[in-house]
C-alpha cells in the first residue's frame, strides 16, 4: 500500500528501510522523503516505525 503519495513510498519500502537500520522518522525522511512534503503520511509512517521497532525488540529478547 502506498503510504507517501508525494514520493511514491510503500509500506513495504518503509519496513525494508527499517530492517536495513533506520530507527527514527528523521532517518526515514532522509532516506525515503516521507513527511517532507505535505505531511499526510507522517502518522501512518510513525505507526509502521513503532510496530517494527517493537517487533525487533521482541525478537531480540527471545534470542537473548
Amino acid at each position: 500500500m502506498y503510504i507517501c503519495i508525494c514520493h511514491g513510498v510503500t509500506d513495504k519500502k518503509i519496513v525494508q528501510t527499517i530492517e536495513d537500520g533506520a530507527t527514527s522518522m528523521r532517518e526515514l525522511s532522509r532516506e525515503l522523503g516521507v513527511g517532507t512534503q505535505c505531511g499526510k503520511c507522517t502518522n501512518c509512517t510513525k505507526k509502521i516505525l513503532n510496530e517494527q521497532l517493537i517487533d525487533i525488540v521482541n525478537v531480540t529478547e527471545q534470542v537473548a
